[in-house]
């Protein structure tokens, strides 16, 4: 029987409604098939959609002796197939569709990998991520916890007045990160663009336009290094809210926490790596300078001078000053992720920043020399960084033209200044607090997903033209 591509098919029930189903309905189902044996005039098959699997039989009384012999020599593994029959249920108390009749819809014609054994090359699992959905349940339900966790996320931000907004990726500053930007060019205006690094600038042009309260859920990208904690395009979550400060924000943070992840993964306390982490308790808040000074000796209340930090980061942590870090703020936060950042693993505000970390934050008015800031850290992981707006534009002015020097002594991550978003904050910016949660690390931290790219279907990876074209 030559291959078949059917149009379309419709179904009365998912494989998890016939399932349900009382016996004797009469159901119509499709889907893959992951299963088939045959037993003589008696054939057996599992289909697999988009709510589960479902048995059907076939059976030679019923389809006749052409049919049955045609569809049993010809139905495999991986093909698709519509079933149309009644609900009943096999001695052993399987629920079954009974075919009487049955169509093939669509066929495959390369041979899917072991159904027990599924994909043993990592490396294929994430380039060919269709066929680890199809071995993997693990890797099913992640992303299925992905999904409801993004939409959980949306209905807790509606219910509280926030406004779903949408900004532009290519941008002519690269702004609101610290992070080295990619790089592209417009033929139609003929210039050269930026794929934005955060939509932090363009949400607070809306919040000056009287959007209060706004969000956006996209991809931001980032020129940086492949690893197990960071991708280059990631999914972000940012908010921010008019007449709050930081502190509304830590409030805020974990009454979402505990909102969506019950919907998400049924609980607020999740076990990662052996780990339990419980988002619904109140997270303890630890002192940045003090975390530093504990950990390297090193008093960033007192070294405030580049030349003398790097004098005591290279007598003191040799390891931390062969890298590339031209700027005090650059090497501040290299200190921090070497020697503090790992040993944070419940959850945990970190708060009181040196203010040279952030150009776009507040500096206290208690303290100007830290930021109204704070940072979620989770197992040794930023979750999230949120702080109180900076608002005046001669200060923010000051304070991007920094920038602009420390670009030019070599910082490629420093941020670019925006004329055009000055000039809205002349126009007035009311006080404010935004936030920032990357939606992959969280995705990670409450499915044990051991990398981020695990909790992307499909990430971007290195050529290896080595790699063998064998899925298992």
């Amino acid at each position: 029987m030559p291959p078949r591509y059917v149009e379309r098919y419709p179904t009365t029930h998912t494989a998890e409604e016939a399932r349900q189903a009382p016996e004797g309905t009469r159901c119509r189902v499709a889907g893959r098939v992951i299963l088939w044996r045959a037993m003589g005039k008696l054939v057996f098959g599992t289909l697999r959609d988009r709510s589960g699997t479902v048995q059907v039989s076939l059976r030679f009384d019923d389809l006749g002796p052409d049919r049955f012999n045609e569809l049993k020599g010809a139905i495999k593994i991986g093909d698709f197939l519509g079933v149309d029959g009644e609900r009943y249920t096999t001695k052993t108390g399987e629920p079954t569709v009974q075919a009487r009749a049955v169509e093939i819809l669509s066929v495959a014609t390369r041979s899917l990998p072991d159904k027990w054994a599924g994909l043993s090359n990592p490396e294929v699992r994430l380039r060919k991520r269709y066929l680890d959905l199809l071995t993997s349940e693990e890797t099913r339900n992640r992303f299925q916890v992905r999904t409801r966790l993004v939409a959980a996320i949306r209905a807790f931000l509606d219910r509280n007045g926030f406004m779903e907004i949408e900004t532009p990726i290519l941008q002519a500053a690269a702004s609101g990160a610290a992070a080295r930007p990619f790089l592209t060019h417009h033929n139609a205006l003929d210039r050269d663009l930026y794929l934005r690094i955060s939509p932090e600038t363009y949400l607070k042009r809306a919040v000056a336009g009287t959007f209060e309260r706004v969000y956006e859920l996209g991809r931001n990208f980032r020129n940086e290094g492949i690893d197990a904690h960071h991708l280059q395009e990631f999914t972000m979550l940012e908010w921010y809210a008019s007449y709050w400060d930081y502190r509304d924000n830590m409030v805020f943070l974990q009454e979402l926490l505990r909102d969506v992840l019950p919907v998400a993964v049924g609980t607020a306390v999740v076990m990662n790596d052996g780990v339990t982490l419980d988002f619904g308790a109140d997270f303890p808040e630890v002192d940045y300078r003090e975390a530093v000074l504990e950990a390297t000796a090193i008093d960033l209340r007192q070294v405030r001078d580049y030349t003398e930090l790097s004098r005591l980061v290279r007598d003191r942590w040799p390891e931390v000053a062969e890298g590339s870090y031209p700027t005090y703020a650059s090497l501040v936060d290299a200190l921090y992720k070497r020697a503090v950042r790992p040993h944070l693993i419940e959850p945990t505000f970190l708060t009181r920043h040196p203010a040279e970390l952030v150009p776009l934050a507040r500096r206290s008015d208690d303290d100007p020399s830290v930021l109204d800031m704070f940072q979620l850290v989770v197992q040794g992981t930023e979750l999230v960084k949120a702080y109180s707006e900076l608002i005046d534009p001669v200060e923010q002015r000051a304070r991007l033209e920094e920038q602009a020097e420390m670009r030019e002594a070599g910082d490629e991550e420093t941020m670019m200044l925006e004329e055009d978003f000055i000039e809205a904050m002349e126009y007035g910016m009311p006080p404010m607090s935004g936030l920032g949660l990357g939606i992959d690390r969280l995705t990670a931290l409450i499915t044990g997903a051991g990398s981020l790219r695990e909790t992307v279907l499909f990430p971007a990876m290195r050529d290896d033209p080595n790699l063998s074209s064998d899925p298992s």
